[in-house]
């Protein structure tokens, strides 16, 4: 394995594979980090995901990788515990150093952070066992192979009448779980009575299976409620605790006053507040599905792709203008490049539209001096 590369993905499942493919094809030398703890591995299968519908999460991942390395890109098994800010390779002034448990320490031009998140389950014996399997969480993810079934909803957040509501529509064997009662009022008891959803109030003691089988929960007077399937809200916390050398840290994310978890902000092209540092996948979104963070991989993969091309096109001018006796191109950053101190200098996606579609300002060029008009990236360069 080379110790030096254009970009560093951190994580191999949807997200940063898909990253990692677009820049692979795009002849850039990569490496994907991948700590093999993908969010989903405890579900049957990924959903929603047009083409692959059903595929089990370590198949989709082992095609991913099967289809990124066959245009160079290296994926090595290992956990990223440590990343920091270098003076870049000598024309890139950009760069960084990233540590695995191994020890070894590999830098890279650009990083994409795709570890993911992790879910932390509601407190309650057996709820673990069975999670992604007996117990879920996703209407959209799971709620077709339990449509019909008798369905619980453990309700512990002011969203659990929303989440009771969404399985109503695959079921009309529904019963909420509310272990307090200042999470619904009265209008919610309403919506949930008008709707034939049960509900039984109180603490839920534990999740009652019979081998690996859910068959129902028990409460806290002792009643045992039988049930097909138990859905619970988890909160999802970004995996980011290696990022704290860049001074990178996830932020809460709260819908509705309910804290859903915790996610990297990024702009729209996935970059995050360090220059050179992008992200995708649910460590930024943590309720986006399996096909949205591979979306949101392939966006993120792109920009970087135009970022390399703006600082491999300010490395060029500057080696022609120090020929010629000329002051330099200055790097991108420096006229108003990527970030997010200001929304008007965001990357916008990279287009893929013939040249001859483009509005005349990105296609046209004076020799000699003049403007350079670049797609790539999505951001117009001077010559000045």
């Amino acid at each position: 394995m080379s110790d030096h590369f254009d970009v560093i993905v951190i994580g191999g499942s949807a997200a940063g594979l898909s990253a990692a493919l677009i820049l692979g094809r795009s002849r850039r030398s990569v490496l994907v980090v991948d700590a093999g703890e993908p969010r989903n591995a405890p579900a049957a299968g990924a959903h929603n995901y047009l083409g692959r519908e059903g595929v089990a999460p370590a198949e989709l991942t082992r095609i991913g990788r099967d289809e990124v390395t066959a245009y160079g890109v290296q994926v090595t098994a290992g956990r990223i515990v440590a990343t920091s800010a270098t003076d870049g390779d000598g024309t890139d002034p950009v760069g960084f150093s990233v540590t695995l448990d191994s020890g070894a320490i590999v830098t890279a031009r650009r990083l994409v952070v795709a570890s993911g998140a992790v879910d932390v389950l509601p407190e309650v014996p057996g709820l673990a066992e069975q999670w992604g399997r007996g117990v879920v969480h996703c209407p959209f993810c799971h709620g077709w192979e339990i449509r019909d079934q008798r369905i619980g909803i453990l309700v512990t957040t002011p969203n659990g009448v929303h989440h009771a509501l969404m399985f109503r529509a695959l079921s009309d064997r529904v019963t909420a779980f509310v272990t307090d009662p200042a999470l619904v009022d009265d209008t919610a008891v309403a919506g949930l009575t008008a709707r034939g959803i049960g509900i039984v109030s109180g603490s839920v003691a534990r999740v009652v299976s019979s081998g690996d089988v859910l068959t129902g929960v028990e409460t806290g007077s002792g009643e045992v409620v039988p049930l097909d399937a138990l859905a619970a809200a988890s909160t999802a916390e970004a995996r980011v605790d290696f990022l704290a050398g860049l001074g990178l840290v996830a932020e809460d994310v709260v819908v509705d006053g309910s804290r859903f978890g915790s996610a990297l902000v990024v702009d729209a092209a996935g970059q995050t507040g360090v220059r050179g540092v992008y992200a995708a996948g649910n460590v930024t979104a943590p309720m986006a599905t399996v096909i949205a963070s591979a979306a949101a991989g392939t966006q993120a993969g792109a920009a970087v792709h135009g970022d390399l091309v703006q600082a491999d096109l300010a490395a060029a001018m500057a080696g022609v203008a120090a020929r010629a006796g000329v002051r330099p191109l200055r790097p991108l950053a420096e006229r108003g490049g990527f970030g997010l101190s200001d929304s008007s200098r965001r990357p916008r996606p990279v287009s893929c539209r013939p040249a001859h579609e483009l509005p005349a300002r990105q296609r046209t060029g004076r020799a000699g001096g003049g403007r350079l008009a670049g797609v790539a990236g999505g951001a117009r360069q001077s010559t000045r």
